[in-house]
């Protein structure tokens, strides 16, 4: 049997395992997972979310696996259901859960896949409380250096490893006293007192941060009018939370729309490859145009309300986030929020905002192969547009925040582009400064999200050196254009089938499905739908290999014979 690894067992490794049972030919299958119990994935781990954490991706949006999450919560008992902490009648395809839930349902599935390849002939060995310790390129295969809980230590040989080690976070979140570099693991922040505490980032992120310190310190409560109230501990007088990002604004609610989306007219996917194809100094440009003409064509009168036709990529942003940047955030919060529930009663789709989420994907595939000047442009000016699209959040999330502000808990300054955080290593405190501005918080939240890996950050120490994996590489075009020259971007430089461009004579069955080494050429590659895309992409790829190889073997035979 070839000999397979995946390196993690979150939704990317979940997805790759199905994507690789389907194979005819029977495999053998080694998941290793750092964790005791497999199939949960960091995002959705009990010992990292906090249960008040909500996922943002509603059932309709997660690819089944075995079976849908709607299906697989409507076949709970109504005692598992309470401990999940859900109603049965609040079971829905466009419902968000907790993350923990979502822990739950993808281990399920997990090893409903794991009895089904073993059925299927595949030899699965599931090693959880495994840590990878280092990954070896040899000529013809791959070894894996692990070490078991409890210090026991081995080595293994695999023709192909899938490296899905999800999310990069710290083991030990608070670097200062007082200063964590991320929300995660909940229990950390928990253990924040009732001080001033401050968070830097208003997205989802942001909000779990939020939440789970607001959880310590109270209660969320709803009224017989359903609507939802914060009531703070006795002992909370000096708690207190300001929420800081360079806008100030804070995301907008899940609005309702066609599940699956509709095809786009204008700005298609064929559009798209064509402007790669034949305009590769001024691609960017030319795909905003695609931009604008798709939104006139849908939503003219929004189109019309921004000055949409006059737009630059250097000013969309602007336009896009005038009106909201003029206006109080909760007030904002509460009008969008309004809307979106009302718009999901009816089932009715506010256009544009339509429009831009299903250009996300397509505009991304531009996105490698931008030259430096572009690259740049997008990063800095029009990325942002579709983040701020598809990172809507639950209306519960939505629903929080206006409950801690309405009792004076919760506050959200902009802090523009230029700011400073200033914290020491012996005492607790951070003060966060502009030119206008000094704000001093007993505790500091870092919620800023996943950035950027390149190859040296890898935990893996042999595919650290320098002649073995290669940091991506953007071409900068001279102005006479014969010459090029390059520059790092951070990530990790690889094929269309995710395999890093490795060194001479070492084998490049090594796939890496890592989202912080994946950023740089792909900015839109979060959450269980990337998962999917990454998981079935290289499961494909290697089943392809393994074919190509094994008719090889045949032909060489063959002709030995002969």
């Amino acid at each position: 049997m070839t000999r397979i690894a995946i390196i993690g067992s979150g939704p990317t490794g979940i997805y790759a395992l199905k994507g690789l049972i389907a194979s005819e030919r029977p495999l053998s299958i080694t998941i290793f997972e750092e964790t005791p119990d497999a199939g949960k994935g960091t995002p959705y781990h009990p010992a990292v979310n906090d249960r008040a954490m909500l996922a943002n991706i509603a059932s309709i949006e997660i690819p089944p696996i075995c079976e849908s999450l709607v299906d697989w919560l409507s076949s709970r008992t109504d005692d598992e259901l309470r401990v999940l902490g859900i109603e049965r009648r609040a079971i829905g395809d466009r419902e968000f859960y907790p993350r923990v839930v979502l822990g739950d349902y993808f281990a399920d599935q997990f090893w409903m896949l794991v009895k089904r390849g073993i059925a299927a002939r595949h030899a699965i060995d599931v090693k959880a409380g495994h840590k990878i310790l280092d990954i070896k390129l040899g000529r013809d295969d791959i070894s894996l250096s692990f070490a078991r809980r409890g210090g026991e230590a081995g080595e293994a040989q695999f023709g192909h490893v899938i490296m899905a080690t999800g999310h990069d976070w710290p083991e030990n979140t608070e670097v200062a006293p007082g200063y964590f570099s991320s929300p995660w693991p909940a229990d950390a922040i928990r253990r924040i007192g009732p001080v001033e505490v401050g968070v830097l980032g208003t997205s989802l992120s942001g909000i779990d941060a939020v939440v789970s310190v607001a959880t310590a310190h109270g209660m969320f409560l709803r009224d017989e009018d359903d609507t939802l109230h914060y009531q703070p501990e006795p002992d909370s007088e000096g708690f207190h939370l300001t929420m800081m990002s360079r806008k100030g604004l804070l995301p907008e609610a899940d609005f309702y729309c066609p599940i699956p989306y509709r095809p786009l007219v204008v700005c298609t996917k064929s559009a798209v490859e064509r402007l790669i194809s034949d305009v590769p100094d001024r691609l960017l440009d030319e795909v905003f145009e695609l931009f604008k003409q798709e939104i006139v064509l849908t939503d003219p009168d929004y189109a019309a309300r921004i000055g949409l036709g006059l737009s630059t990529v250097e000013d969309i942003a602007d336009r896009y986030f005038r009106v909201r940047e003029e206006a109080d955030p909760f007030v904002w919060a509460a009008r969008n929020l309004s809307e979106a529930k009302a718009n999901k009663a009816t089932r009715s789709t506010v256009e544009w905002r339509y429009a831009i989420l299903r250009m996300h994907e397509v505009v991304a595939l531009a996105v490698p192969h931008f030259n430096d000047s572009d690259l740049k442009r997008f990063h800095e000016h029009f990325k942002t547009v579709f983040v701020d699209d598809y990172a809507t959040v639950p209306h519960q999330s939505v629903e929080r925040l206006l409950a801690l502000h309405n009792v004076g808990k919760l506050h959200v300054r902009a802090l523009g582009d230029d700011y400073d955080i200033q914290r020491t290593d012996d005492e607790p405190g951070t003060i966060v400064s502009t030119d206008t501005l000094s704000m001093s918080f007993s505790a500091f939240i870092d919620a800023t999200g996943q950035h950027a890996l390149s190859a040296s950050d890898l935990p893996f120490p042999s595919l650290r050196r320098a002649d073995v994996l290669k940091d991506a590489q953007t071409t900068i075009r001279e102005l006479d254009k014969a010459n090029a020259s390059f520059r790092r971007t951070g990530g990790i430089d690889i094929d269309e089938d995710f395999r890093p461009r490795v060194g001479p004579d070492l084998t490049n069955h090594l796939y890496c499905v890592s989202v912080p080494f994946l950023l740089h050429k792909l900015p839109f590659v979060q959450g269980i739908t990337s998962s999917h895309e990454l998981g079935k992409r290289v499961a494909r790829a290697i089943l392809a290999s393994i074919s190509r190889d094994e008719r090889l073997f045949q032909f060489d035979g063959s002709r030995e014979a002969t």
